[in-house]
């Protein structure tokens, strides 16, 4: 490894604040903090950015309707995702707030000058359709059965003069650079998906709306009459948080983004708009965007209006956050659709948190006081096959990682917990004299030691009380939590006299 640091920065999208948060951006905040979490266990000098989308006429109207200021409602609301993001135990380094006038609109605005400069903005006339759910110009292709597919109602049908953007001056080069993957899209069905959008022929797109339709924005600069079109503004987060055109150091530091972490519904605008946007002011693209798909609850569309929601709070105060983390992160495939049952949810908690984990780490550590006796701990382990085993163990979890297959990698830490648990079978240490057994209890907590590291990015909280068991004093744990991920992956990392205790149960048996 080189001795100086790779930066790695990632975002979620911002997440759109006319209501509290759901299980779809749960699931993405997690997405995200396992590739931060794994980036900085790598070394990795990680930025990690989340936040809110407050602008909009969406926005408004549901606070009216909620006979409720706008700049409360957003406040509120955004409090609440905030509130999320610290109870899943997100590692996110900054929070943007798309209201916040000295962070964000100054650079929105910036950005507006800049692309007015390039001549890119033009004024001109738009009719057509506008749906108020997504913020978002359709076509009649994009209609199904004269309804947006997103949100199954007819859009609005507008006449306005808006300020547009050149879009479709951009769309070779775009091209060009999503084909080549110099600007990657993950997985590589979105790709496809994209560059067929844009083989086809990007057109304008509508930049403004006049302020007497849309007074709850960004204005836009030298034009009191119009508000810049919320993706304008909204796309622009992830620049105004690493202070474009003030913190000179900072954007030369993280940008470009190594990855963005999207939901399919938004796709065109970080794939077609953003690009566009970035080349016309001079900056260099995102490297990778990973698109992740929806959650389903019992098998049916999340939606407010049916009151078919999950309520990520409700989930985290009666079965814990690590074992929320574990179900959108293993049973969700990272690049696809997946659903979200209570009854499933039990399933995956009993058999492979309960069962798996928990039960194997209190075998293992129930093991170290047969008969009382102290198990030396050293870097000697005599059964070569089983070091290999953990070696092949880790190959397979970084390939998921770096591929961002992120429910592969835990595949993989199952099945490594299912290997420990045969070789407890198979081996029988209660049954053996105590030079066998200790050469047996030691592969074990050296496997669980290593399994607390690979944990670790997906469920820090249980990955914290493992290490708590294996290292009772708390000055070997702080020097084993300061170890490299190249160092954590040697094999024999617990030395003779390492103090382990038992503690907690990691995951309760449901009942009891």
């Amino acid at each position: 490894m080189s001795n100086s640091k790779s930066k790695f920065y990632i975002t979620t999208s911002i997440a759109y604040a006319n209501a509290a948060p759901h299980i779809g951006f749960a699931m993405e905040a997690c997405q995200a903090d396992v590739l931060a979490r794994y980036h900085r266990m790598k070394s990795d000098d990680v930025f990690f950015l989340s936040g809110t989308d407050e602008n909009g006429s969406k926005i408004k109207k549901t606070a009216l309707e909620n006979k409720i200021e706008p700049q409360k409602f957003v406040d509120e609301n955004s409090a609440k995702f905030q509130l999320l993001l610290d109870t899943l135990d997100i590692s996110n380094n900054d929070f943007i707030r798309t209201t916040d006038r000295i962070r964000h609109w100054t650079v929105a605005q910036k950005i507006w000058n800049k692309l007015v400069e390039k001549g890119d903005i033009y004024k001109s006339n738009y009719e057509g359709y506008y749906c108020v759910g997504c913020e978002a110009y359709l076509t009649e292709k994009d209609l199904v059965d004269g309804k947006c597919p997103n949100h199954q109602k007819a859009p609005e049908k507008i006449k306005e003069e808006n300020y547009f953007f050149k879009l479709s001056k951009y769309s070779e080069i775009i091209q060009k650079k999503i084909e080549s993957d110099e600007l990657e899209i993950l997985p590589k069905s979105r790709k496809n998906e994209t560059l067929n959008v844009i083989r086809s022929g990007l057109r304008d797109v509508s930049f403004s709306r006049p302020k007497k339709v849309l007074d709850w924005g960004v204005p836009v600069p030298n034009d009191e009459d119009q508000i810049m079109y919320v993706w304008c503004d909204a796309l622009t987060n992830y620049i105004s948080a690493l202070g474009y055109g003030n913190d000179l150091l900072n954007m030369k530091k993280f940008w470009p983004a190594d990855i963005h972490i999207i939901g399919k519904d938004i796709l065109r605008f970080h794939t077609a708009i953003w690009p566009a946007m970035l080349l016309s002011v001079g900056l260099p693209l995102p490297k990778k965007i990973f698109v992740h798909g929806f959650i389903t609850f019992n098998g049916q569309k999340i939606s407010k209006s049916t009151g078919n929601i999950v309520d990520p709070f409700e989930v985290i105060d009666k079965y814990g956050v690590d074992a929320l983390r574990y179900y959108l992160l293993k049973e969700i495939p990272s690049g696809g659709d997946g659903n979200f049952s209570y009854e499933r949810f039990e399933e995956i908690y009993q058999a492979d948190l309960a069962n798996g984990i928990g039960n194997l780490t209190a075998r293992i550590i129930a093991l170290t006081k047969i008969s009382n006796f102290q198990f030396p701990i050293s870097n000697q382990f005599p059964i070569l096959n089983f070091q290999t085993t953990v070696n092949k163990i880790w190959e397979e979890y970084e390939d998921n990682l770096n591929g961002f297959r992120l429910n592969e990698a835990l595949s993989s830490v199952w099945k490594f917990i299912s290997i420990c648990d045969k070789y407890i079978e198979q081996n029988k240490p209660w049954e053996l004299e105590e030079k066998e057994k200790a050469e047996i209890v030691s592969n074990l907590l050296e496997s669980l030691r290593h399994i607390a590291w690979m944990i670790y990015p997906f469920m820090p909280e249980t990955s914290m009380k493992i290490f708590a068991q294996l290292f009772a004093d708390e000055k070997e744990r702080r020097i084993e939590l300061n170890k490299t991920l190249k160092e954590a992956q040697k094999w024999g990392g617990l030395k003779t006299g390492t103090k382990i205790k038992k503690s907690e149960i990691l995951f309760p048996r449901l009942g009891s």
